[in-house]
Protein backbone atom coordinates (compact mmCIF):
# COMPACT_ATOMS: atom_id res chain seq x y z
CA UNK A 1 0.00 0.00 0.00
CA UNK A 2 1.40 3.52 -0.63
CA UNK A 3 1.56 5.18 2.69
CA UNK A 4 0.34 8.78 3.67
CA UNK A 5 3.49 10.66 4.58
CA UNK A 6 2.26 12.82 7.61
CA UNK A 7 4.05 16.72 7.24
CA UNK A 8 3.91 17.43 11.17
CA UNK A 9 7.14 17.10 13.21
CA UNK A 10 8.06 14.65 15.25
CA UNK A 11 6.61 17.07 18.47
CA UNK A 12 3.42 17.63 16.80
CA UNK A 13 3.11 13.85 16.48
CA UNK A 14 3.54 13.43 19.65
CA UNK A 15 1.19 15.47 21.25
CA UNK A 16 -1.94 14.61 18.58
CA UNK A 17 -1.30 10.60 19.08
CA UNK A 18 -0.94 11.39 22.89
CA UNK A 19 -4.26 12.59 22.86
CA UNK A 20 -5.99 9.70 21.79
CA UNK A 21 -4.80 8.43 25.38
CA UNK A 22 -5.99 8.89 28.84
CA UNK A 23 -3.13 6.73 29.92
CA UNK A 24 0.54 5.93 28.05
CA UNK A 25 2.78 3.79 28.60
CA UNK A 26 5.38 5.50 28.16
CA UNK A 27 5.64 8.91 27.24
CA UNK A 28 8.94 9.14 26.86
CA UNK A 29 8.90 5.95 24.45
CA UNK A 30 5.58 7.29 22.57
CA UNK A 31 7.79 10.44 21.86
CA UNK A 32 10.97 8.65 20.99
CA UNK A 33 9.20 6.53 18.44
CA UNK A 34 8.52 9.48 16.43
CA UNK A 35 11.85 10.76 16.38
CA UNK A 36 13.05 7.49 14.26
CA UNK A 37 10.33 6.09 12.72
CA UNK A 38 8.10 8.02 9.91
CA UNK A 39 5.71 4.79 10.02
CA UNK A 40 5.24 3.37 13.58
CA UNK A 41 2.89 0.27 13.68
CA UNK A 42 -0.19 0.31 15.71
CA UNK A 43 -1.87 -2.59 16.69
CA UNK A 44 -5.94 -2.75 17.58
CA UNK A 45 -7.99 -5.79 17.60
CA UNK A 46 -11.97 -6.00 18.06
CA UNK A 47 -14.23 -9.01 17.94
CA UNK A 48 -16.98 -9.05 15.84
CA UNK A 49 -19.89 -9.58 18.47
CA UNK A 50 -22.82 -7.94 17.23
CA UNK A 51 -24.06 -4.51 16.44
CA UNK A 52 -22.01 -1.52 16.45
CA UNK A 53 -22.05 1.18 19.21
CA UNK A 54 -20.69 4.58 18.91
CA UNK A 55 -17.70 4.02 21.15
CA UNK A 56 -16.41 1.53 18.57
CA UNK A 57 -17.57 3.70 15.59
CA UNK A 58 -16.88 6.88 16.23
CA UNK A 59 -14.74 7.17 18.95
CA UNK A 60 -13.05 4.73 17.36
CA UNK A 61 -12.60 6.40 13.96
CA UNK A 62 -11.77 9.87 15.76
CA UNK A 63 -8.58 8.05 17.32
CA UNK A 64 -7.75 6.31 14.11
CA UNK A 65 -7.67 9.39 11.98
CA UNK A 66 -5.43 11.04 14.41
CA UNK A 67 -2.74 8.43 14.13
CA UNK A 68 -2.76 8.18 10.41
CA UNK A 69 -2.13 11.31 10.69
CA UNK A 70 0.61 10.99 12.46
CA UNK A 71 1.84 8.85 9.55
CA UNK A 72 1.21 5.57 12.05
CA UNK A 73 0.18 2.38 9.88
CA UNK A 74 -3.06 1.54 11.70
CA UNK A 75 -3.62 -2.66 11.90
CA UNK A 76 -6.88 -4.02 12.69
CA UNK A 77 -6.55 -7.06 14.04
CA UNK A 78 -10.33 -8.76 13.01
CA UNK A 79 -10.22 -11.44 16.07
CA UNK A 80 -12.77 -14.08 14.09
CA UNK A 81 -11.21 -16.73 16.01
CA UNK A 82 -11.24 -14.68 19.18
CA UNK A 83 -14.75 -14.62 19.36
CA UNK A 84 -15.56 -17.62 18.37
CA UNK A 85 -12.96 -18.73 21.21
CA UNK A 86 -15.25 -16.46 23.08
CA UNK A 87 -18.42 -17.85 22.14
CA UNK A 88 -19.63 -14.82 20.36
CA UNK A 89 -22.57 -15.29 18.12
CA UNK A 90 -22.76 -18.44 19.54
CA UNK A 91 -19.08 -19.53 18.25
CA UNK A 92 -20.46 -19.71 14.66
CA UNK A 93 -17.39 -18.72 12.75
CA UNK A 94 -19.19 -17.72 9.67
CA UNK A 95 -21.57 -15.35 11.25
CA UNK A 96 -18.90 -13.91 13.37
CA UNK A 97 -16.99 -12.83 9.76
CA UNK A 98 -20.37 -11.74 8.68
CA UNK A 99 -20.48 -9.00 11.46
CA UNK A 100 -16.78 -8.28 10.82
CA UNK A 101 -17.81 -7.55 7.29
CA UNK A 102 -20.97 -5.42 8.91
CA UNK A 103 -18.20 -3.32 11.37
CA UNK A 104 -15.64 -2.13 8.41
CA UNK A 105 -18.28 -1.21 6.74
CA UNK A 106 -19.57 0.90 9.05
CA UNK A 107 -16.05 2.36 9.57
CA UNK A 108 -16.22 3.35 5.91
CA UNK A 109 -19.27 5.25 6.01
CA UNK A 110 -18.62 7.13 9.41
CA UNK A 111 -15.90 8.64 7.42
CA UNK A 112 -12.39 6.89 8.82
CA UNK A 113 -9.71 7.70 6.65
CA UNK A 114 -8.07 4.60 5.30
CA UNK A 115 -5.05 5.53 3.80
CA UNK A 116 -2.04 3.17 6.45
CA UNK A 117 -4.97 1.25 7.81
CA UNK A 118 -4.84 -2.61 7.01
CA UNK A 119 -7.88 -5.00 8.07
CA UNK A 120 -6.08 -8.41 8.98
CA UNK A 121 -8.11 -11.25 9.71
CA UNK A 122 -7.06 -13.54 12.45
CA UNK A 123 -8.23 -16.92 10.69
CA UNK A 124 -5.84 -15.95 7.80
CA UNK A 125 -3.06 -14.26 8.94
CA UNK A 126 -2.08 -17.13 11.75
CA UNK A 127 -2.66 -20.10 9.05
CA UNK A 128 0.30 -18.01 7.02
CA UNK A 129 2.76 -18.38 9.83
CA UNK A 130 1.53 -20.68 11.97
CA UNK A 131 4.70 -22.08 13.63
CA UNK A 132 5.53 -18.23 14.44
CA UNK A 133 2.53 -17.54 15.73
CA UNK A 134 1.67 -20.72 17.82
CA UNK A 135 5.34 -20.64 18.78
CA UNK A 136 4.89 -17.40 20.36
CA UNK A 137 1.39 -18.54 22.07
CA UNK A 138 3.14 -21.02 23.72
CA UNK A 139 5.96 -19.80 24.97
CA UNK A 140 3.83 -16.77 26.68
CA UNK A 141 1.68 -19.84 28.50
CA UNK A 142 5.23 -21.38 29.25
CA UNK A 143 6.23 -18.06 31.16
CA UNK A 144 2.91 -17.55 33.11
CA UNK A 145 1.77 -19.28 35.20
CA UNK A 146 -2.33 -19.68 35.29
CA UNK A 147 -3.54 -17.06 37.92
CA UNK A 148 -1.55 -14.40 35.74
CA UNK A 149 -3.44 -15.63 32.69
CA UNK A 150 -6.68 -15.51 34.52
CA UNK A 151 -6.12 -11.94 35.89
CA UNK A 152 -6.23 -11.18 32.25
CA UNK A 153 -9.59 -12.67 31.38
CA UNK A 154 -11.40 -9.82 32.16
CA UNK A 155 -10.30 -8.11 28.53
CA UNK A 156 -12.79 -11.00 27.16
CA UNK A 157 -15.31 -9.01 29.43
CA UNK A 158 -15.32 -11.51 32.05
CA UNK A 159 -14.60 -11.86 35.78
CA UNK A 160 -11.64 -13.94 37.38
CA UNK A 161 -14.05 -15.73 39.42
CA UNK A 162 -16.49 -16.76 36.46
CA UNK A 163 -16.53 -20.49 34.95
CA UNK A 164 -14.87 -20.13 31.59
CA UNK A 165 -14.06 -23.09 28.88
CA UNK A 166 -10.44 -23.99 28.58
CA UNK A 167 -10.47 -22.48 25.09
CA UNK A 168 -11.16 -19.28 27.08
CA UNK A 169 -7.27 -19.32 29.42
CA UNK A 170 -5.70 -19.24 25.99
CA UNK A 171 -7.16 -16.10 24.53
CA UNK A 172 -4.90 -13.97 27.07
CA UNK A 173 -1.90 -15.68 25.36
CA UNK A 174 -3.14 -15.33 21.88
CA UNK A 175 -3.65 -11.59 22.73
CA UNK A 176 -0.65 -10.91 23.60
CA UNK A 177 1.31 -12.98 20.92
CA UNK A 178 -0.34 -11.12 18.30
CA UNK A 179 1.17 -7.64 19.66
CA UNK A 180 4.76 -9.67 18.38
CA UNK A 181 2.99 -11.41 15.22
CA UNK A 182 1.77 -7.95 13.65
CA UNK A 183 5.25 -6.34 14.75
CA UNK A 184 3.70 -3.45 16.68
CA UNK A 185 5.42 -0.33 18.07
CA UNK A 186 1.95 1.07 19.95
CA UNK A 187 -0.89 -0.90 21.40
CA UNK A 188 -4.13 1.14 21.01
CA UNK A 189 -7.22 -0.03 22.62
CA UNK A 190 -9.49 0.73 25.61
CA UNK A 191 -8.39 0.88 29.30
CA UNK A 192 -10.46 -2.57 29.54
CA UNK A 193 -7.55 -4.56 27.62
CA UNK A 194 -4.63 -2.98 29.92
CA UNK A 195 -4.27 -6.27 31.69
CA UNK A 196 -2.85 -8.15 28.77
CA UNK A 197 -0.89 -5.08 27.37
CA UNK A 198 0.98 -4.98 30.75
CA UNK A 199 1.38 -8.50 29.94
CA UNK A 200 3.21 -8.02 26.60
CA UNK A 201 5.43 -5.39 28.54
CA UNK A 202 6.14 -8.19 31.06
CA UNK A 203 6.66 -10.71 28.42
CA UNK A 204 9.79 -9.20 26.82
CA UNK A 205 11.88 -8.95 30.72
CA UNK A 206 11.20 -12.70 30.36
CA UNK A 207 12.15 -13.74 27.08
CA UNK A 208 15.95 -14.88 27.38
CA UNK A 209 17.69 -12.73 25.84
CA UNK A 210 15.18 -9.87 26.44
CA UNK A 211 13.11 -8.33 23.66
CA UNK A 212 14.89 -4.66 23.75
CA UNK A 213 11.36 -2.67 22.17
CA UNK A 214 8.67 -2.90 24.56
CA UNK A 215 5.11 -2.10 23.06
CA UNK A 216 4.12 1.69 23.79
CA UNK A 217 0.34 1.38 25.10
CA UNK A 218 -1.41 4.16 24.34
CA UNK A 219 -4.82 3.15 26.42
CA UNK A 220 -8.34 5.32 24.76
CA UNK A 221 -11.17 6.23 27.56
CA UNK A 222 -14.21 3.91 27.65
CA UNK A 223 -17.09 5.61 27.33
CA UNK A 224 -19.95 5.71 29.91
CA UNK A 225 -23.01 3.51 29.93
CA UNK A 226 -25.96 5.44 29.59
CA UNK A 227 -27.99 3.93 32.38
CA UNK A 228 -26.69 4.85 36.26
CA UNK A 229 -23.50 3.51 37.25
CA UNK A 230 -22.63 1.97 33.99
CA UNK A 231 -18.96 2.35 33.54
CA UNK A 232 -19.25 1.50 29.88
CA UNK A 233 -21.94 0.41 27.44
CA UNK A 234 -23.63 -2.81 26.96
CA UNK A 235 -24.29 -4.39 23.73
CA UNK A 236 -27.04 -6.71 25.40
CA UNK A 237 -29.00 -4.11 26.87
CA UNK A 238 -29.54 -1.95 24.20
CA UNK A 239 -31.07 1.03 25.53
CA UNK A 240 -27.44 1.72 27.42
CA UNK A 241 -25.84 2.42 24.18
CA UNK A 242 -26.32 4.02 21.12
CA UNK A 243 -25.69 1.77 17.81
CA UNK A 244 -24.47 3.16 14.44
CA UNK A 245 -27.78 2.90 12.47
CA UNK A 246 -30.16 3.39 15.56
CA UNK A 247 -32.85 6.27 13.94
CA UNK A 248 -33.33 9.07 14.78
CA UNK A 249 -36.93 8.32 17.02
CA UNK A 250 -34.52 5.97 19.44
CA UNK A 251 -31.29 7.50 19.34
CA UNK A 252 -33.93 10.70 20.78
CA UNK A 253 -35.79 8.57 23.20
CA UNK A 254 -32.00 6.90 24.58
CA UNK A 255 -30.44 10.21 25.10
CA UNK A 256 -34.08 11.82 26.83
CA UNK A 257 -33.90 8.58 29.27
CA UNK A 258 -29.93 8.93 29.44
CA UNK A 259 -28.92 9.41 33.43
CA UNK A 260 -27.60 12.92 33.66
CA UNK A 261 -27.77 14.57 37.25
CA UNK A 262 -27.70 17.95 37.18
CA UNK A 263 -24.73 19.95 38.01
CA UNK A 264 -22.49 16.52 38.03
CA UNK A 265 -20.05 16.09 35.32
CA UNK A 266 -18.26 12.96 37.05
CA UNK A 267 -20.13 9.38 36.25
CA UNK A 268 -22.52 11.57 33.46
CA UNK A 269 -22.90 10.04 30.46
CA UNK A 270 -24.61 12.80 28.70
CA UNK A 271 -21.19 15.04 29.17
CA UNK A 272 -18.83 12.11 28.39
CA UNK A 273 -20.34 11.70 25.20
CA UNK A 274 -20.10 15.30 24.54
CA UNK A 275 -16.52 15.71 25.43
CA UNK A 276 -15.26 12.09 23.72
CA UNK A 277 -17.57 12.03 20.68
CA UNK A 278 -19.06 15.68 19.94
CA UNK A 279 -15.74 17.86 20.61
CA UNK A 280 -13.97 14.96 19.31
CA UNK A 281 -15.40 15.21 15.80
CA UNK A 282 -16.87 18.67 15.79
CA UNK A 283 -14.60 20.90 17.82
CA UNK A 284 -17.93 22.24 18.75
CA UNK A 285 -21.46 21.86 20.39
CA UNK A 286 -24.47 24.50 20.42
CA UNK A 287 -26.73 24.74 23.42
CA UNK A 288 -29.88 26.45 23.28
CA UNK A 289 -30.86 27.72 26.12
CA UNK A 290 -34.61 28.32 27.86
CA UNK A 291 -34.71 32.18 26.87
CA UNK A 292 -33.86 31.51 23.37
CA UNK A 293 -30.44 32.44 23.57
CA UNK A 294 -28.10 29.99 21.61
CA UNK A 295 -24.42 29.49 22.41
CA UNK A 296 -21.76 28.05 20.97
CA UNK A 297 -19.01 26.13 22.64
CA UNK A 298 -15.60 25.56 21.29
CA UNK A 299 -14.00 24.41 24.79
CA UNK A 300 -15.68 22.10 26.01
CA UNK A 301 -14.07 22.32 29.71
CA UNK A 302 -16.05 25.63 29.83
CA UNK A 303 -19.31 24.11 28.52
CA UNK A 304 -18.81 21.73 32.10
CA UNK A 305 -18.04 24.39 34.36
CA UNK A 306 -21.28 26.40 32.86
CA UNK A 307 -22.84 22.67 33.58
CA UNK A 308 -21.33 22.61 36.81
CA UNK A 309 -22.76 25.75 38.26
CA UNK A 310 -26.05 25.19 37.05
CA UNK A 311 -25.56 27.31 33.93
CA UNK A 312 -27.04 24.99 31.41
CA UNK A 313 -29.62 21.82 32.87
CA UNK A 314 -29.98 18.61 31.30
CA UNK A 315 -32.94 19.67 29.43
CA UNK A 316 -30.92 21.87 27.58
CA UNK A 317 -27.67 19.89 27.20
CA UNK A 318 -29.62 16.75 26.22
CA UNK A 319 -31.13 17.76 22.68
CA UNK A 320 -27.97 19.67 21.90
CA UNK A 321 -26.58 16.10 22.02
CA UNK A 322 -29.24 14.58 20.46
CA UNK A 323 -28.65 16.49 17.51
CA UNK A 324 -25.20 16.75 16.87
CA UNK A 325 -25.10 12.42 18.01
CA UNK A 326 -28.13 12.69 14.84
CA UNK A 327 -26.05 14.79 12.10
CA UNK A 328 -22.71 12.34 13.05
CA UNK A 329 -24.58 9.22 12.51
CA UNK A 330 -26.64 10.19 9.61
CA UNK A 331 -24.09 9.22 6.87
CA UNK A 332 -24.36 5.68 8.50
CA UNK A 333 -28.21 5.34 8.13
CA UNK A 334 -28.00 6.39 4.18
CA UNK A 335 -25.22 4.13 3.92
CA UNK A 336 -27.46 1.47 5.32
CA UNK A 337 -30.56 2.65 3.69
CA UNK A 338 -30.09 0.35 0.30
CA UNK A 339 -28.52 -2.39 -1.65
CA UNK A 340 -25.88 -4.59 -0.23
CA UNK A 341 -25.02 -2.72 3.28
CA UNK A 342 -28.80 -2.72 3.79
CA UNK A 343 -29.23 -6.35 3.44
CA UNK A 344 -25.67 -7.13 5.59
CA UNK A 345 -27.57 -4.90 8.65
CA UNK A 346 -30.68 -7.28 8.48
CA UNK A 347 -28.46 -10.41 8.63
CA UNK A 348 -26.43 -9.08 11.47
CA UNK A 349 -29.95 -7.64 13.38
CA UNK A 350 -31.29 -11.38 13.35
CA UNK A 351 -27.96 -12.76 14.71
CA UNK A 352 -28.73 -13.98 18.55
CA UNK A 353 -26.44 -11.65 20.51
CA UNK A 354 -24.37 -14.46 23.48
CA UNK A 355 -21.33 -14.08 26.18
Amino acid sequence: MDLFVSPLSPEEKFDLARSVGEECIQESELAAIFQVKPHPVVYDGFEPSGRMHIAQGVLRAINVNKLTRCGCVFKFWVADWFAQLNNKMGGDLARIQTVGLYMIEIWKAIGMDMRNVQFLWASEEINKRPSEYWGRVMEIARLNNLARIQRCCTIMGRKESDEMSSAQIFYPCMQCADVFFLKADICQLGLDQRKVNMLAREYCDMTKPKLKHKPIILSHHMLLGLKQGQEKMSKSDPDSAIFMEDSEPDLNRKIKMAWCPEQQIEGNPVLDYVRHIVFGYYGKIDIEFKSGEVKTYLDCAELEADYSSGKIYPNEIKPALSKALNAILEPVRIHFSSGEPKALLEKVKKFKVTK
